[in-house]
């Protein structure tokens, strides 16, 4: 009986996790201290983590939250950032090197090339959350605000298309993993040394040359 009771309390959760992540903006832009909008939903659900913690979502995706949850909203967490107008990614192709770098840190797949060709972003899939902007090491990508008077209908089929083209890039991600026999763990391991050793780098070049 234990046992049938904690798995129907397991299919309630992911339910209300669906019903939570289908109410966010879906930038995947991990503000919130999770990997993505489902994840964060989760955690939602599971009462891990607080109602207003995701700046995408603005004031009314807390409010949107706290009435499924049968809640009194609360103001957004400044310590996850604040809401700023829609934006999307643009490369600068005289400054773009090819490298790939911000390729792989597009959670939705909305930069393509090649390495040591240029790259450039799709415009109708960038999210705008801002995570190929610190892996670039020639700062060539900037964030231009988009129109801001997008139709609710508008932006909750871009948060459609946004949540499916995540599910794609992590489905396509975890096959290569298994293909090669790599553990994801390992990658990001390997990801975050990788990220931090061009920090380092970044930070020497720009340090002045001492007599």
């Amino acid at each position: 009986m234990h046992s049938r009771g904690s798995s129907a309390q397991a299919v309630n959760r992911a339910h209300l996790a669906a019903r939570i992540d289908a109410l966010l903006p879906q930038t995947q832009c991990r503000q919130c201290g999770y990997d993505g909008c489902l994840p964060y939903a989760q955690a939602v659900a599971e009462g891990c983590a607080d109602i207003n913690q995701c700046p995408p979502g603005d004031d009314a995706g807390v409010q949107a939250i706290a009435a499924l949850l049968g809640m009194e909203p609360k103001p957004l967490d400044p310590q996850f950032g604040s809401p700023h107008p829609p934006e999307v990614a643009v490369i600068d192709e005289a400054l773009c090197i090819g490298c790939t770098l911000c390729i792989q840190a597009c959670p939705v797949d909305a930069i393509v090339g090649a390495a040591k060709f240029m790259h450039s972003v799709i415009a109708d899939a960038c999210t705008g959350c801002r995570l190929c902007l610190p892996p670039c090491p020639v700062d060539c990508i900037q964030m231009l605000a988009t129109d801001a008077r997008a139709t609710e209908d508008k932006r909750r089929a871009d948060a459609v298309n946004a949540r499916l083209r995540f599910e794609r890039r992590g489905a396509r991600i975890a096959r290569k993993q298994q293909s090669q026999g790599i553990q994801p763990e390992s990658i990001k391991t390997l990801t975050i040394k990788r990220a931090l050793e061009r920090a380092r780098l970044r930070l020497a070049q720009r340090r002045p040359l001492t007599k």
